[in-house]
């Protein structure tokens, strides 16, 4: 095996890591609102098959990877290899501190930062970035928290005099249903990103023609890799979207799930690669919102938008340190991975000081008592 095939393979593993990453940060998307009001137990939830199953369904953000944002001509394995990286370590970041942030503009920020800097800005297509990536980023969320507000008024005005336990019950049976969809959806959308980028790495190399879509195997292999990392678990960013940004009751989470669902399916098929966090963050807000006298943390929502806001740049500038550190040939590229690896290390030994479990996941922390002033003698 030659040089650039074996460089080929570390693509494409690197590729599916992310994958993963991305399944076990996701997971909150399509399962936290579920496992907040008891409609689906923790160990339950995290089952990633229609993950799987939603791959398959389109190909159209994939296509939008391989072809949109980057001149195809320009790409080289090492820049694709340290975008990586750069999405990967931002991933794993976020991971720690809980926050749902957003693995795709993760992706994009570390491919824009690889490419940037190995091949210059006229090989970013900064028109597409901003009409397929800047203009549903900001979008998204915002449609998304509008439709759940209205679905969960409507839900509670049409319920009003239906008894509470009813209630909870019939809209906690509909999670099941409408956290599978949301899963389904997750899917379209979020497994296609890496198939692109796999996709990429193959035209390339000059494996597949210019404006190919992926071949078989590997809508095969990244929709394993994000349900493996699905059936992982995200616990510490369900904690965050379930428990601590507002308070969930079934016909919320059932009216954030749905909104969700709806907002993700119709922008695959236009193939944007949006931010499904960002989607499913604003369906939770804007069920928080529909609800009267409903608690809405808005310190938390704060840390999760300023992590969006530094998510795209913190990956392009780690992504783009990747590729001026992998450009210096085989040495560079071994030096980038062993970094990562160690970084990626660290955060897991740092994430076992306080870890958060199916058993835990539904325990929100009490604050730290602010301490005691003696008054003066």
């Amino acid at each position: 095996m030659d040089a650039v095939s074996f460089l080929l393979v570390a693509v494409i593993l690197t590729a599916l890591a992310f994958d993963f990453t991305n399944g076990f940060h996701d997971t909150a998307n399509s399962m936290a609102t579920s496992i907040a009001t008891g409609a689906l137990s923790p160990r339950v939830a995290v089952a990633g098959v229609l993950n799987l199953a939603g791959a398959f369904l389109s190909t159209e953000v994939a296509k939008t990877i391989s072809g949109g944002i980057v001149e195809n001509s320009e790409v080289s394995l090492v820049m694709i290899f340290a975008g990586l990286i750069g999405a990967i370590l931002w991933n794993l970041v976020t991971w720690l501190l809980g926050l749902p942030s957003s693995s795709s503009h993760a992706l994009f920020g570390g491919l824009i930062g690889a490419v940037w800097v190995g091949a210059g800005g006229s090989a970013v297509r900064f028109g597409a970035i901003i009409e397929k990536i800047v203009i549903p980023a900001v979008a998204s969320p915002v449609v998304a928290c509008v439709v759940a507000l209205l679905a969960t008024y409507l839900a509670y005005v049409i319920t009003r005099r239906t008894s509470r336990r009813a209630v909870g019950k019939g809209f906690r049976a509909g999670q099941v249903g409408s956290a599978s969809l949301v899963a389904l959806a997750h899917g379209t959308n979020d497994a296609q990103k890496t198939m692109g980028v796999i996709t990429l790495a193959l035209i390339s190399t000059g494996v597949l023609s210019h404006g190919a879509g992926p071949p078989w195997w590997v809508v095969l292999s990244a929709g394993l890799a994000i349900s493996l990392g699905t059936y992982a678990g995200g616990w510490r960013i369900i904690r965050t979207m379930g428990k601590q940004l507002t308070d969930i009751q079934a016909p919320q989470g059932f009216a954030a799930e749905t909104s969700a669902t709806a907002v993700i399916l119709a922008s695959s098929h236009m193939g944007f690669a949006l931010s499904t966090t960002q989607v499913c963050t604003g369906s939770i807000l804007g069920a928080g919102l529909g609800r009267k006298l409903a608690h809405v943390r808005w310190g938390v929502a704060g840390r999760i938008a300023v992590s969006w806001l530094l998510t795209l740049p913190a990956a392009a500038a780690v992504g783009g340190v990747a590729a001026w550190v992998a450009d210096q040939g085989d040495l560079g590229v071994a030096l980038v991975a062993v970094v990562a690896i160690a970084a990626a290390a660290a955060f897991y030994v740092l994430s076992r000081r306080h870890p958060v479990s199916p058993e835990n996941v539904n325990e929100v922390p009490a604050p730290e008592p602010a301490p005691t002033v003696k008054p003066a003698a």
